[in-house]
């Protein structure tokens, strides 16, 4: 999963904002830890579950990973600086990002993470900028729970 965030990292340009989808142990953070890693940061990436918020500020481009698994309310997205980080000129990487949909600009860039039946993982892009903000939102909602999607990346192990 590292490989395939070491991948993307080539289209993860300044102002990004990147909403991983999926359920527990399916490779979000390993992706991110693999974007983080080939935008030049060496720091070592952990999920940021319990402290919400991690920055990896020593590569060329800011990092925010952000979580929102343990967050239950909108008004607790923003009370960490959300608009903040959106404004920063950094990437944007929220894990859960579906619990708050309507907090993300349009232009979000959705990926939903599944744990196949043989135990690999997988990486479909589910919403694109060509969506309106409600329309990719509830598109990224529907479509995390189905097989449909633009398969961007497959990993075993």
């Amino acid at each position: 999963m590292t490989d395939l965030g070491r991948d993307a990292a080539v289209a993860a340009k300044a102002g990004a904002v990147i909403a991983l989808v999926g359920g527990l142990g399916a490779g979000k953070t390993h992706w991110t830890k693999g974007l983080v890693a080939a935008l030049g940061c060496e720091a070592e990436v952990t999920s940021p579950t319990f402290a919400l918020v991690h920055e990896y500020r020593a590569g060329p481009v800011p990092v925010f990973h952000l979580d929102f698994y343990r967050l239950e309310t909108a008004a607790e997205v923003l009370a960490l600086g959300w608009d903040e980080y959106l404004e920063a000129g950094g990437v944007t990487i929220i894990e859960w990002a579906d619990k708050f949909p309507e907090l993300l600009p349009p232009e979000t860039i959705w990926l939903c993470f599944t744990v196949e039946p043989d135990a690999s993982r997988s990486v479909r892009r589910i919403a694109s900028a060509s969506h309106s903000h409600a329309d990719g939102a509830a598109d990224a909602l529907e479509q995390a729970g189905g097989g449909s999607g633009q398969a961007i990346g497959h990993a075993t192990g």
